[in-house]
């Protein structure tokens, strides 16, 4: 009796450790909501909004037009200093004037054909309208957000780290995220660590749910053609 004592009791400490050293060296999946990389659209002017050329959900184009602003009074300071500069460019030719005021008008013109320009808002990326804050009519003020717009090629994800961890890693290292709903993988890289550590989030996974103070680590990846990672969804990411 006391040899079959002795022999399950080998065959358990041998199990339990080949499980201690399976689960040791197995990858563990921390998991983060996906982000996108967000642009706000604000104007340079307070204006009323005449017209919008978008809606939330639509894709857009780099340098298409979003919105356009009324501009009446830029306008009018810009067809103001038009005819104020090309009256002084005609009398200077004929020295009727001094190379200081041809300057002041020729500064005055210049300012404002680029204010001109800024009573039309334009798409800087190629990317998706996620968000619209104003309705036609209404007056936004200066640097106010009007649109929100996402480039959804590329997104971003956070995972939490414990200190052990941030040791081993460093920034473009190469990282792989797994989408469970479709069963595929997506390629990234470190993108930020941050330097001082946190409480764990409560959304977040860890190896141990005691470790407290974790370190935020960026993770960026590249979205397939598809543009299957949207903004909220869970990727599970392998260190």
């Amino acid at each position: 009796m006391k040899k079959i004592i002795i022999v399950l009791s080998a065959l358990f400490l041998i199990t339990l450790s080949i499980s201690l050293l399976f689960f040791r060296h197995q990858k563990f999946s921390y998991s983060g909501v996906v982000e996108a990389i967000e642009i706000n659209i604000a104007p340079k002017i307070t204006d009323n909004i005449v017209k919008f050329h978008v809606k939330e959900g639509d894709k857009v184009t780099k340098d298409q037009i979003l919105l356009e602003l009324d501009g009446k009074d830029i306008m009018a300071a810009y067809n103001y200093a038009q005819t104020e500069f090309d009256r002084t460019a005609k009398i200077y030719k004929r020295n009727a004037t001094s190379k200081e005021n041809y300057d002041t008008k020729r500064y005055k013109y210049d300012d404002a054909t680029i204010k001109k320009d800024w009573r039309v808002l334009k798409s800087p990326i190629n990317g998706k309208v996620l968000y619209k804050y104003y309705n036609e009519g209404e007056m936004v003020t200066i640097g106010e957000k009007i649109l929100t717009l996402a480039d959804l090629k590329e997104i971003d994800v956070w995972v939490y780290l414990p200190h052990n961890k941030i040791a081993s890693i460093n920034i473009n290292d190469k990282v792989i995220g797994y989408l469970p709903e479709i069963n595929k993988n997506f390629s990234g890289h470190i993108y930020t660590i941050n330097d001082e550590a946190e409480f764990t989030p409560k959304n977040v996974q860890t190896r141990n749910e005691r470790e407290r103070l974790v370190y935020g680590v960026k993770i960026r990846f590249s979205n397939d053609d598809n543009l299957s990672l949207k903004p909220g969804m869970t990727l599970e990411v392998q260190f």
